[in-house]
């Protein structure tokens, strides 16, 4: 029987390049506490992660279904439904799922200045009640799909505070109970336009098709969309492409030549050209610095 790190179906996860964390650790609203990895396993039959010198983050393990089993340094835990587990940074450490019901797990790596705060509620099982595990997870879903429309300072900045937020709601959990709020929905004509760029990223859309999504003319859009996100939609579009490009060097088998043509590029020149102005490697680097890392 193999074990497996990752390869689930439906799983979802974003590595935030080393360049992106510089920038987390040294700004006033991101260094105290910042995503480095997070993700999502659905149904992770066979997973299985030993790390002998353990990691250079704490992990968070929120056990959404099924079970699974960690051990830190030699003590074994059981983790279930609605219960979460954080791992201390530099403790050795392995943790796998049940064979006979595999648990699906939300996941993230974490650090920070601020890391001694949640030390008291690590190295041991949290039993979260279920009555605001949506809330919880859907703050879960700001962060990973704020980071998944681009690491752009506001991106970065905005998942640092929602993870905040995620984490007190683990280690506060009486407080968290006592609130409860209302669904509401804004409707913001930059995220609609962001939804429908993630939405079109093999394509070839245009400034105006994108404005016309929204229903505003060309100029007034981008002025708007320029005013909230510091970039125009262009550039923002590009800049979407080459996240989603990462995601695909990371997760995927596809050539580079095959990612260059399936994002739309003219050629693999083209694309390794414009991965290095973003990234400032190149996407083979890329590839050969982040796939093992999940």
């Amino acid at each position: 029987m193999d074990h497996i790190a990752d390869g689930f179906k439906g799983e979802r996860a974003i590595v935030v390049p080393y360049s992106v964390r510089n920038f987390q650790s040294e700004n006033e609203l991101t260094k105290n506490v910042f995503v480095t990895h997070i993700g999502y396993y659905p149904n992770a039959k066979y997973h299985f992660r030993k790390r002998s010198k353990g990691a250079l983050e704490n992990i968070l393990i929120y056990c959404e279904n099924g079970k699974g089993f960690i051990t830190l340094e030699n003590e074994e835990f059981f983790l279930t439904k609605n219960q979460a587990f954080i791992i201390p940074a530099h403790k050795a450490h392995s943790y796998e799922a049940e064979i006979s019901k595999p648990w699906s797990i939300y996941w993230l790596h974490f650090k920070g200045n601020s890391n001694s705060l949640y030390t008291t509620v690590s190295g041991k099982i949290l039993n979260l009640d279920d009555s605001r595990s949506l809330d919880r997870l859907n703050l879960f879903e700001e962060i990973y799909q704020n980071l998944e429309m681009g690491f752009y300072p506001d991106n970065m900045e905005y998942s640092s505070i929602c993870l905040q937020h995620f984490l007190a709601s683990i280690k506060y959990t009486d407080q968290f109970l006592k609130i409860k709020t209302a669904d509401t929905e804004v409707l913001d004509i930059v995220p609609m336009s962001i939804i429908f760029m993630k939405n079109n990223l093999t394509a070839k859309i245009t400034l105006h098709e994108i404005a016309q999504h929204v229903g505003y003319s060309s100029s007034y859009f981008g002025s708007l969309f320029l005013e909230k996100t510091s970039f125009t939609p262009m550039e923002y579009y590009n800049q979407l492409k080459i996240q989603k490009s990462c995601s695909l060097l990371q997760f995927s088998t596809m050539k580079i030549k095959e990612i260059a043509y399936y994002l739309g590029y003219y050629d693999p020149f083209h694309f390794s050209k414009t991965f290095r102005l973003v990234m400032e490697i190149s996407p083979r680097e890329y590839r050969l610095r982040y796939k093992s890392q999940v």
